[in-house]
């Protein structure tokens, strides 16, 4: 099954730059190029395990995704429910962890997949892992450019207190 990853040390916390990874619309459309639209589903307004999610990319595909784990500040997964034709199976999963300098974080994107029809699957999943692999690059330095844009870490900060 073909993988791509992304990988980037940010200026900030694991707690905070897991919070980042998890800005909702309209402050994640700062930082986040893939995505052109994005909420939840079945009445959720918060992330977490079963939770469902409707995005729209930059490319105009559309998906439901659900996330299989949601484990602050360590990690998030999340898998394709219904989604553009050609993929037979999508998942994700981001990593935070401690950076080598003290209040840093080191973020391991990885989505992995498996294209259909199962005849062409040897080109495609080649092309998906050229293209997937750019976006995933442009993703999190997208992200990255977020864990520094003071907007961005409000809201993150907000959401790590959302009783305050």
């Amino acid at each position: 099954m073909p993988v791509v990853e992304a990988v980037v040390t940010v200026p900030v916390p694991p707690e905070l730059a897991f919070a980042v990874s998890q800005t909702v619309a309209p402050v994640r459309y700062r930082w986040d190029p893939f995505v052109r639209e994005q909420h939840f589903l079945d009445g959720a307004t918060r992330p977490g395990k079963g939770v469902r999610t409707f995005t729209r990319s930059r490319h105009g595909l559309a998906m439901v995704s659900e996330y299989v784990s949601y484990a602050p500040p360590t990690n998030v997964g999340m898998r394709m429910v219904r989604g553009p034709w050609f993929f037979a199976m999508f998942g994700g999963g981001w990593r935070f962890a401690p950076g080598p300098e003290p209040g840093t974080t080191v973020a391991t994107w990885r989505y992995n997949f498996r294209c259909r029809p199962v005849l062409l699957r040897p080109v495609a999943d080649r092309v998906g892992q050229w293209l997937l692999g750019r976006d995933i690059r442009r993703r999190i330095a997208g992200y990255a450019a977020g864990c520094t844009d003071p907007e961005v870490l409000a809201a993150a900060r907000r959401a790590l207190t959302p009783d305050a």
